[in-house]
């Protein structure tokens, strides 16, 4: 049976598919964030069998109750929405990240990809790095060929990492292999931020603007980022210990001095332990 239902998008004008998921390679929420802006009322045009992808005793659907009554089940469901960005049509694909059948999901997104003539894929995600919440959030990309990535985005890092793999980095690799120009934006957030990350989301819609030549409505998201900046100044502020860590950081940054590839592994293995991930037997390694 196909794991997914596919209803007529109509006319597309060189449609571009923008994938995130959640959990690993979505610090801070901050790419699944970024795309529910973008999707507010938009259509389905996919619907995948969400039965068939999530375990729902790990990913349990929330259920409200009223006064002591049942009154509304909510069941997680996975579907690609329509947008209009700029001249160009979007295929929005963002949600929970599968717990099953990873390999048979690939398969059938590349085959829808084919059959809505999609143009290229854009991965969206972001990732616990050593960088400071008082400066801009950076950026880092991967592209499928040289050329793919627009503004000041660059491909990165210049070594091998080795890491588990997140759904969406396997899509991106096997949509390249079909053919299909694949690349991605990926936020660094700073790894001593807990909770959702409204400025990486910012910077990821800033991102995705400048690669349709376009402006992306931000919504609540400049306000949001607003006011988590305030709350991070204070609680640094209060905690000598804190301060002094940021202001390290604030120097690395300004000199443009990268984290070690060490550094980096080790940010990202806290956050997989944190998302109940696995670490360095897993096989996180740099060349």
């Amino acid at each position: 049976m196909p794991l997914y239902t596919l209803h007529d998008p109509g006319d597309l004008i060189a449609p571009a598919v923008i994938a995130a998921f959640d959990g690993w390679v979505d610090a801070g929420s901050a790419a699944t964030t970024a795309l529910s802006r973008l999707v507010e009322g938009a259509p389905v045009v996919v619907r995948f069998d969400a039965d068939r992808l999530f375990d729902y005793r790990a990913r349990r659907p929330p259920l409200e109750i009223v006064d002591g009554r049942l009154s509304e089940l909510t069941w997680h469901e996975l579907v690609i929405r329509r947008i209009h960005v700029g001249e160009r049509d979007a295929l929005v694909l963002a949600g929970p990240e599968p717990d099953y059948r990873w390999q048979a999901f690939c398969a059938a997104v590349v085959e829808v990809c084919r059959q809505l003539g999609v143009a290229e894929w854009i991965s969206l995600g972001a990732i616990p790095a050593a960088v400071p919440h008082t400066r801009a959030v950076p950026v880092l990309g991967t592209e499928a060929s040289p050329g793919l990535l627009r503004g000041d985005v660059l491909a990165g890092p210049a070594w091998t990492l080795r890491v588990p793999s997140a759904l969406v980095s396997a899509l991106e690799f096997e949509v390249a292999a079909a053919g299909i120009p694949a690349l991605g934006y990926f936020a660094q957030v700073p790894h001593y931020v807990s909770g959702p990350y409204a400025t990486a989301a910012l910077e990821l819609l800033r991102a995705i603007g400048n690669h349709f030549g376009t402006e992306l409505p931000a919504r609540d998201l400049t306000g949001e980022a607003r006011e988590l900046r305030t709350r991070l100044d204070e609680a640094t502020a209060a905690d000598e210990t804190t301060r002094s860590y940021v202001e390290r950081l604030e120097a690395m940054y300004d000199e443009q001095r990268l984290a070690s590839g060490d550094d980096l592994i080790s940010d990202i293995e806290r956050f997989l332990r944190e998302q109940g991930g696995q670490g360095r037997d897993r096989g996180s390694t740099r060349t």
